[in-house]
């Protein structure tokens, strides 16, 4: 559903109910899409745990620590 912001201050109480209920209104200005309201959603989605996949990591050869400071001394100034 669209609707002007003119007509959104007038019916917010009746655009709330609605969005409780599902649905998803647009907010027009002069035409344009400004803003939209959406259902709440409790709880953030969390990005999955990565210390299982960090765990099998295997580092082969020297350190990146290393090797940048045995770089940076061979490097010509």
């Amino acid at each position: 559903m669209e609707m002007s912001a003119k007509e959104t201050r007038s019916r917010l109480s009746m655009l709330l109910k609605r969005v409780e209920e599902g649905d998803e209104i647009i907010i027009l200005r002069r035409g344009k899409k400004v803003a939209r309201l959406i259902p709440y959603q409790n709880g953030a989605k969390r990005l999955p745990s990565m210390k299982d996949f960090r765990a099998s990591i295997r580092i082969k050869g020297d350190s990146l620590s290393r090797v940048v400071t045995v770089e940076r001394r061979g490097a010509r100034y």
